[in-house]
């Protein structure tokens, strides 16, 4: 089914059928007991509905709503079908429902997932989350047939929904199963209230009630009871038993004979309904069970008749398993009960006409535009050139909305020689399947539709199957698939880390694609300019993210075109061009605010890049901004990039303030989180933890990483292993500082050499000045004062202009004295002044009476535990005190043994009176 949440052709009347609250009639049977569970559920986190079918779980909650004014509890509904199984989809109408609360919540979320290339679903639900917060009323949600959802992604995102659930939104689901859901934590905090078969099974008194007063019946007490006993309870039983008793004489009879388990009573009971029908209703039953939905044209078209909206309010009115989906009573569904044996009936009287009536359907659904239940029914049908023509049809538009999953799915299920025979289909293939890191079985399609590109124009034969015909039905994408063919094998090309490929096919697809093709054009640019960054092509790195960010713009994609703004400013600082950057990042700000769309990713990196930019020119105050307003924005956000920088940001600032622990806390985490992917790895975080453990004096492990590694001063040079080198050289000169080995300093001394030599060919003047800086430490680390003052002087001039403090302040006292020779050497004069004021200013607060106290152990305890000292006695648990300070739950474990230890204590009672005592707290 398509609908206007975000599906190809999509016609508003059959969303609301989607988001349509059922409505409760009076005469049904009240139900105040479950009523009255469900109201004490509204201040938990999760309501979870678990029944098998035909236990009354939509009924139920539709009571529930009414039984509460509106104005009282708002509320939005979403009845689930297979396909929702695609995030883009789910998450579409997940939105759109919660627009039936409050209007205008989810239009930022809403115009990402319809943005031409949709971010990280993760994205799309923090920025959501924030959204939530904002209304001031309490509401529930409810999702309904939520076992039809098997994706792993759409499960994970809901529980990541549930941890960080705004206090005023209630979540109800209702499930023929348990979902795959933290459920037992949920339970065990008392976030959840759950519902099961034994609470909604029909008491006695229901049970009577329902079959004499709802179905009309007039049973005795002892027939009503006996038949409820039979059923247990069982609402779907009951209701098919009530149908069939209709006119019958020994009502008493026929409860007595009847038993069985539920298939065999369902199965018996509808044959016995379809039986008292007249053969006009029965005959349409079973040719419209092959719909999940329902309504008057469509029905006609099914069946070839024009009574399908008469019968359909006709088995309303009959109480005949027929659900209206909206208030004008123009789309219905039959019970999922009924219509599964309605469809058995179907498939075993008349298998012929299945395919047939599928098939109907489908040119139906075309017809209006609904081209995903198209597709559905004409694979439904076995029809699958009509299905492979339709879903050749769909895939532009499904590719620029991120709806791949969806597609894939339906290209599995075409036979495979027809796939093959359609280079646009193999084409599409290709790509969902790199998209999926399938690169093997991407390159067989692509080698699929090139054939065709091969074969003579005249025959449309291939060489390597003569027999076979190309068979093209979208010949726009057709025309442009050499271009979009050069474009996947680019990504393809990085996917391998084939450099010359990559160079080659994205030349080719540039060259191919018009101007005007903003979009496809910014692909093969983003990946080329990868390849030279990765090289140390800084220039041409720097054009080309330019060029693909300008096209996204130009196509629309604001997100895409503010994610690429954290590559253009590393290059930048890698030029030395630490103004600029932070232009780059405040102009995509700007362009944020300007298209009124929080894209929370997007700008959370880029406040953990204005901060890092910040520190370096040493205002640590807008420093320390940045980095909080970046984790005000993206502390939800589950996807590791940004759990990555900003851990490495964090790091950087820990190490400013001297808080090495916690510098290399903050790194552990950082590598736990790294998932690596297509940019370059160009400062790897075990390279930075050597940084710090030099600095620690922890030399020995710093060597460790050396060996580990398998670096040597005679290594070819990259710019990819430019950092790990520069590495290298502060352990050999921190190793010449403890051992007095000639050696290591003269190894240094080379390597900075080459260093210097390939950071200036390659125009890094961000990496030439750390260089020079290393070289002036070498030699203050040998006395040689003057012969240091010359590399620092360089050093100075390159970083005057663009502010540089810390690449600078961070080497401690060796670098304060050589500035101190500067300034009596009238080097760099304010700037030298500048710089040396700097290493009095501190970088944190002044030490506290407790943290005095704490260097007053035997042991001292580091700043890291006396900050989870606190939280202990704060009353936060071992979790919580994670989540707060971003380490992991682990980390977190270490730090309070550590200080345990150090204290003398046993638990956390007696750490929190010690540390009192201390007055550390």
């Amino acid at each position: 089914m398509a609908e206007s949440a975000g599906r190809t052709g999509a016609t508003s009347p059959l969303l609301e059928t989607k988001l349509y609250i059922p409505k409760w009639r009076p005469g049904l049977v009240s139900r105040p007991r479950l009523i009255e569970r469900l109201d004490q559920g509204i201040e938990r986190k999760l309501t979870l509905v678990s029944a098998p079918a035909g236990f009354g779980k939509t009924t139920l909650l539709a009571e529930w709503l009414t039984a509460t004014p509106a104005s009282q509890r708002a509320a939005g509904w979403v009845s689930l079908d297979q396909s929702d199984n695609d995030p883009a989809f789910f998450w579409a109408y997940f939105i759109t429902a919660l627009q039936k609360v409050q209007s205008e919540v989810g239009e930022s979320a809403l115009s990402l997932l319809h943005s031409p290339q949709p971010p990280p679903i993760e994205s799309v639900l923090t920025t959501l989350i924030n959204e939530i917060n904002a209304i001031e009323d309490d509401f529930a949600l409810i999702l309904d047939d939520f076992h039809v959802i098997d994706a792993q992604p759409v499960h994970s995102a809901i529980a990541f929904l549930l941890d960080h659930l705004p206090p005023q939104m209630h979540l109800v689901i209702a499930s023929r199963s348990d979902p795959p859901l933290p459920l037992a934590r949920l339970r065990g905090r008392g976030e959840s209230t759950e519902l099961r078969a034994s609470d909604l099974r029909f008491t006695t008194d229901e049970a009577a009630a329902f079959l004499n007063e709802v179905m009309e019946l007039d049973l005795s007490a002892a027939d009503a009871a006996a038949l409820e006993t039979r059923i247990e309870g069982w609402i779907a039983g009951l209701q098919l038993a009530a149908l069939s008793m209709r006119g019958r004489e020994d009502v008493s009879g026929f409860i007595r004979d009847f038993a069985g388990d539920d298939r065999y009573i369902v199965d018996y009971l509808v044959e016995e309904v379809l039986e008292r029908q007249t053969e006009r209703v029965r005959s349409f039953l079973l040719q419209t069970s092959i719909l999940d939905r329902l309504s008057g044209p469509l029905c006609d078209a099914v069946t070839e008749q024009e009574d399908g909206k008469v019968l359909l309010e006709a088995l309303e009115r009959g109480n005949l398993f027929v659900v209206p989906l909206d208030d004008k009573r123009q789309w219905y569904r039959y019970h999922h009960l009924f219509r599964d044996v309605l469809h058995a009936h179907a498939m075993e009287e008349q298998p012929d006409q299945v395919p047939i009536r599928h098939r109907r359907a489908s040119e139906w659904y075309e017809r209006n535009g609904l081209r995903s239940d198209a597709v559905r029914h004409a694979l439904a049908a076995e029809d699958f050139e009509r299905a492979a023509a339709l879903i050749e049809l769909a895939w532009p538009a499904m590719r620029m909305s991120d709806q791949e999953a969806t597609w894939l799915g339906w290209v599995k299920a075409l036979p495979d020689e027809l796939v093959r025979a359609r280079p646009v289909v193999s084409v599409g293939y290709a790509w969902t399947l790199l998209m999926g890191g399938e690169l093997e079985a991407a390159e067989a399609r692509l080698r699929d539709a090139e054939r065709w590109l091969e074969a003579p124009a005249d025959t449309g034969e291939r060489p390597d199957a003569p027999s076979a015909k190309m068979v093209v039905v979208d010949e726009e994408e057709f025309r442009s698939l050499p271009a979009t063919i050069a474009s996947a094998r680019t990504f393809h090309a990085q996917a391998l880390g084939d450099v010359p490929g990559v160079e080659k096919y994205a030349r080719r697809a540039l060259d191919l694609l018009p101007e005007s093709d903003y979009f496809r054009r910014a692909i093969p640019s983003g990946i080329l300019a990868l390849r030279y960054w990765a090289s140390g092509e800084l220039g041409a790195a720097e054009r080309l993210i330019a060029d693909s960010m300008a096209n996204m713009r130009m196509a629309g994609n604001t997100f895409s075109a503010i994610s690429g703004t954290s590559l253009l400013a590393y290059i930048l600082t890698a030029q030395g061009r630490l103004h600029e950057a932070v232009n780059a990042y405040e102009q995509s700000l700007q362009l944020a605010t300007d298209q009124g769309e929080p894209v929370l990713r997007g700008t959370a990196d880029l406040y953990v890049g204005l901060s890092e930019l910040h520190l370096e020119r040493g205002d640590l105050e807008a420093a320390t901004q940045h980095l909080l307003t970046s984790k005000e924005l993206g502390e939800q956000a589950a996807h590791d990039a940004y759990q990555y920088r900003s851990r490495l940001a964090q790091a950087r600032m820990k190490e400013a303030q001297g808080d090495l622990d916690g510098a290399l806390d903050l790194l552990d985490e950082a590598e736990r989180v790294y998932t690596g992917g297509v940019i370059p790895d160009v400062r790897p975080v075990a390279a930075l933890k050597a940084r710090v453990r030099v600095l620690q004096g922890r030399l020995a492990e710093a060597q460790g990483w050396v060996s580990e590694r398998g670096l040597s001063v005679e290594d070819d040079l990259s710019y990819l292993g430019e950092f790990e080198h520069v590495t290298l050289v502060r352990v050999l000169v921190a190793q010449y500082k403890s051992e007095q080995e000639d050696r290591s300093i003269h190894e240094a001394m080379g390597l900075l050499e080459r260093l210097l030599q390939a950071a200036e060919a390659g125009e890094r003047t961000g990496s030439v000045i750390e260089i020079l800086v290393q070289q002036a430490l070498a030699y203050e680390a040998q006395d040689k004062i003057p012969l240091a003052l010359v590399p620092l002087e360089r050093a100075l001039t390159l970083a005057e202009p663009e502010g540089y403090v810390r690449i600078f302040v961070d080497e401690g006292e060796a670098m304060r004295g050589l500035l101190r020779h500067a300034t009596a050497g009238g080097i760099a004069g304010s700037y030298t002044r500048r710089l040396l004021s700097a290493f009095d200013e501190p970088a944190q607060p002044a030490s506290t009476p407790a943290q005095a106290a704490a260097a007053r152990l035997a042991e001292p305890l580091t700043a890291r535990e006396v900050e989870i000292l606190r939280l202990i006695a704060g009353g936060m648990r071992n979790q919580e005190i994670a989540d707060h300070l971003f380490i992991s739950l682990s980390t977190v474990k270490r730090h309070v043994a550590n200080a345990y230890g150090k204290l003398g204590v046993g638990h956390r009672t007696e750490a929190v009176a010690r540390a009192n005592e201390l007055n550390l707290l």
